[in-house]
């Protein structure tokens, strides 16, 4: 596998994810969308985890598996952000603007689908590291999904609770993906410190 194509492949995805975080977290913000306000912690903390890729490809196994552990803890971080605008919402249940929710859901699903063919023939080269890049991109990818149709729920409904579920969907996305990730790099420490 060549490690130039994935160098330039993981710089392009965190540029990506990094400029799409600014679209969406302001949209999220103008419009009170948990579900938007979740994807784009998402979409930051992608650019974080391919930066840190970029740092750690050289590396050996060993110290690749000790920034695989740091980044499940990185992935928890917004399964923690969104918990905390889920419970926020909850005090006040005000549904979110549908058009521009399904319109910058759509626009993140474009930016996920890309991303994420991009990094699947990698997600088995360099152990925890481009899986994890790989697990972000495709739960992203779902959850846009989610929340496009929670943006159409919400335009025939008028209610709060489509935006709400599609949050604590995305809550326990980051949640297995930080699960994923973690067992990954225990795996590659543990391959690591047996080989002679």
């Amino acid at each position: 596998m060549d490690n130039a194509v994935l160098r330039r492949t993981v710089m392009l995805v965190a540029l990506l994810n990094l400029s799409y975080f600014g679209v969406e977290f302001a949209v999220a913000l103008s419009i009170g969308s948990v579900s938007l306000f979740a994807d784009s912690i998402d979409f930051l903390e992608d650019a974080t985890v391919n930066g840190l890729i970029l740092v750690a490809l050289g590396w050996n196994a060993r110290r690749r598996s000790i920034v695989g552990m740091v980044l499940a803890a990185v992935l928890f971080v917004p399964a923690a952000a969104t918990a905390w605008a889920v419970w926020q919402k909850f005090q006040i249940p005000v549904p979110p603007a549908p058009l521009p929710l399904s319109l910058a859901g759509l626009g993140a699903l474009a930016i996920n689908l890309f991303c994420a063919f991009r990094l699947a023939r990698f997600r088995t080269h360099g152990g925890s590291l481009t899986r994890a890049a790989f697990l972000s991109s495709r739960n992203d990818a779902l959850a846009n999904i989610a929340i496009i149709a929670a943006g159409v729920v919400t335009a025939a409904t008028a209610s709060a609770w489509p935006d709400l579920i599609v949050g604590l969907g995305i809550f326990a996305l980051n949640l297995d993906a930080s699960r994923q990730v973690y067992g990954a790099a225990r795996d590659e420490r543990r391959a690591a410190f047996a080989e002679p």
